[in-house]
């Protein structure tokens, strides 16, 4: 029996920031706190763990935007009372969740061939490989009963986050399952698993990244510059594996299912609200609640994070609800990450809207007794379910099983779909910004700015200048004045910049504004530690030593950097950084953009304070929140900007990139990029020194 090569996304959470250090892709991503202060030391200033007062502002405010998603869902939820409401609330989820996912790419032809065949008793496996869209290679195993007459019920499987796809043991074991109980299924390989593995290692078959996750949110997150969402490219492949059945004369198109675990899950979830030909379903080990998931810091994947999801008030039984009042079962395990609490509240949600529709029986859920996992419990409560929807016998237990070694499953001759010449996700993200650029008109003035509040997701900011706290001294911190002050600016409610003054006079009062001129530094990585040891910090001193100094985190950054997510998360590829920009743009807020409203309300508070001038300088990612700060307000007279991203253009054509999700603004090149407000800052004396490219953005 073959061991499949599975790599469980609640490992890779708490183990891939060790395991990626031998990468050269990701490497740059587990810098930690206190080495990353130690890195940027130019100079003999002393090394100091750098402040972080507010670890868990990030979170609380998040915790509670969700739970008031949640409860006014809940409103609408309680208001359904008859068939009718029901069958609106259907359509309006429906409808959200189109918006969500955005336009579907139109179907071409599959080209599909079967390159290979394996009998086996009372079934047979074919092969296959198809193109979801042209020159993109999708690899499936079909497996067909056989010895049985007529036309038979047909599902599409779908992976969880196994590095062998298909071929792991759970997923054959399902397969298989459903074959030898008379089904016919057809089960594909996840794009960045199995046979598609879109980052090769030069001269071999495995990843680079190390496949699954690492893949997912590589190539995921850069395809939010060109529009795109990861998510509806797994669906589309589950679209397209369902044309291919709908293809072979065995299939019976009234009966059609759609299973899968974990990111499989994921998948089915989707493919219940996206897809309407399928006529049942069943998710194992994802269906819970965005609050669940939230409130237990629970990373996941780029395609499980849909943009705008939860701005349209959109949770995960809605999905399953799109396609009430079909036949669905919610599979959960006791002892899973996915909150088995949160899957007993959507089943509830769900029950309600089945029962206003008549169909109270085809909702369903089952709690297995395990840790995650399509283990045998969910399979067999799965077997069950689609039996009785299609009218086989009764399911007393799972069928014997034969488990083939993953090559016998291969549907490519290498074992690889790139050895086949097949398109990376990558070619069609990089080609996709390269039209964009080439048909992108150059915007400035307001034209640009107006567009520029759109895409960062802008809410209009108040006419009333933000309240701020004054902290108690944090004792010596080598700064290069004799004093400072910490301002706790509240931006919005629940969220605070933290704002440091430096100055001669050793005061804890509200802001001095007697200079008419204020520089206004927006940190990269922490304003404490970079007050230290930073140059550019010494060069704006040294350039306007008349003006007031602050600098400036914004939320999410040094003193409020989160601790959450597990420990020391914040720079790994799946932490605490990702996870709050996952959830900035599934809010319709994207994180860059609440950083750059952060600096506005800022500027607001220097100039409520007395200040009339505003020189706003910012390095790394604080280069991006300045930027699009100053080009928003007419207060910022000059600005200064080290380590700019050179364009987002660059990021989306390589596919080696090196930035946070945080700066990925969606569908930012489809308006404009980073040198049109580069161009547009040049009347207000913009100097910008050792930009960084693609590749960059990871440093300290």
């Amino acid at each position: 029996m073959s061991q499949p090569s599975t790599s469980p996304r609640r490992e890779f959470l708490q183990t891939t920031g060790l395991s990626l250090l031998s990468l050269p892709v990701l490497s740059q991503w587990s810098v930690g706190t206190a080495q990353a202060a130690d890195a940027v030391a130019h100079t003999a200033a002393p090394v100091m763990e750098p402040l972080n007062r507010f670890p868990r502002m990030l979170q609380d405010w998040l915790v509670d935007e969700v739970r008031e998603i949640e409860a006014r869902g809940d409103v609408r939820r309680d208001g359904l009372k008859t068939k009718a409401d029901a069958e609106a609330y259907v359509k309006s989820v429906q409808d959200r969740i189109r918006q969500a996912f955005g336009p579907l790419p139109e179907k071409t032809p599959l080209n599909a061939r079967v390159t290979g065949t394996v009998e086996r008793d009372g079934y047979r496996i074919e092969n296959v490989l198809f193109e979801s869209r042209p020159g993109y290679l999708v690899t499936g195993n079909l497996y067909l009963p056989t010895g049985r007459q007529g036309k038979l019920p047909a599902t599409v499987g779908v992976c969880g986050h196994s590095l062998n796809g298909k071929a792991a043991e759970a997923y054959q074991s399902f397969a298989q399952g459903l074959a030898r109980l008379g089904h016919i299924c057809f089960i594909i390989d996840p794009v960045g698993q199995g046979e598609r593995f879109q980052y090769l290692k030069e001269g071999s078959l495995k990843s680079r990244l190390g496949g699954g996750v690492s893949e997912h949110i590589q190539m995921g997150n850069a395809q939010t510059l060109v529009g795109e969402f990861l998510g509806t490219w797994f669906a589309w492949d589950g679209i397209r594996a369902l044309d291919y059945l709908l293809t072979r004369d065995e299939v019976d198109p009234a009966h059609l299912g759609v299973t899968g675990n974990s990111g499989g899950g994921t998948q089915t979830t989707w493919l219940c609200g996206l897809e309407p030909r399928f006529t049942m379903g069943a998710p194992s080990c994802f269906v819970t609640t965005f609050r669940r998931n939230v409130e237990n810091e629970l990373p996941a994947d780029t395609e499980q994070c849909p943009p705008q999801v939860l701005a349209l008030g959109l949770d995960h039984a809605d999905f399953l609800a799109a396609m009430a009042p079909k036949p669905v079962i919610i599979m959960a395990q006791e002892k899973d990450f996915f909150d088995a609490r949160g899957s007993a509240e959507a089943y509830e949600r769900l029950r309600k809207i089945y029962t206003l529709l008549g169909k109270p029986e085809n909702i369903q859920l089952h709690v297995g007794p395990d840790p995650h996992g399509y283990s045998q419990s969910n399979r067999e409560a799965m077997y069950r379910f689609f039996n009785a929807v299609v009218g086989y016998p009764t399911v007393e237990a799972e069928p014997t099983l034969v488990i083939e070694k993953d090559e016998v499953l291969q549907c490519t001759p290498e074992g690889q779909v790139e050895k086949l010449g097949s398109r990376t996700l990558m070619d069609f993200t990089r080609a996709k910004a390269e039209a964009l650029a080439t048909k992108r008109q150059p915007l400035s003035g307001d034209a640009l700015k107006q567009s520029v509040r759109e895409v960062l997701r802008l809410p209009s900011l108040p006419d009333a200048a933000p309240d701020y706290g004054i902290l108690r001294s944090a004792g010596s911190r080598k700064y290069p004045a004799k004093a400072y002050c910490v301002y706790t600016v509240e931006t919005e409610p629940g969220i605070h910049a933290l704002v440091t003054r430096l100055q001669e006079e050793s005061l804890t009062s509200r802001m001095p504004g007697a200079a008419k001129r204020a520089v206004l530094y927006v940190s990269h990585y922490s304003a404490d530690a970079e007050l230290r040891q930073e140059p550019l910090v010494q060069e704006l001193l040294q350039q306007e030593p008349d003006s007031a100094f602050y600098a400036c985190d914004v939320r999410g950054i040094g003193e409020s950097q989160p601790n959450t997510c597990g420990t020391d998360q914040f720079l790994k590829p799946y932490g605490s950084h990702y996870f709050y920009a996952a959830h900035g743009l599934m809010l319709n807020r994207p994180l860059l953009g609440q950083r750059v409203y952060d600096v506005l309300r800022v500027i607001q508070a220097l100039r409520a304070a007395g200040h009339q001038e505003i020189h706003l300088a910012g390095r790394g990612w604080g280069a991006l929140a300045a930027v699009f700060a100053a080009l928003l307000t007419e207060d910022v007279k000059q600005v200064t900007l080290k380590n700019a991203l050179s364009s987002f253009h660059d990021i989306a054509v390589d596919s080696e990139y090196q930035w946070p999700y945080a700066v990925m603004l969606p569908g930012v090149l489809q308006h404009w990029d980073l040198p049109d407000c580069y161009r547009e800052l040049q009347a207000r004396g913009l100097v910008s020194s050792e930009p960084w490219k693609a590749q960059d953005g990871m440093k300290s």
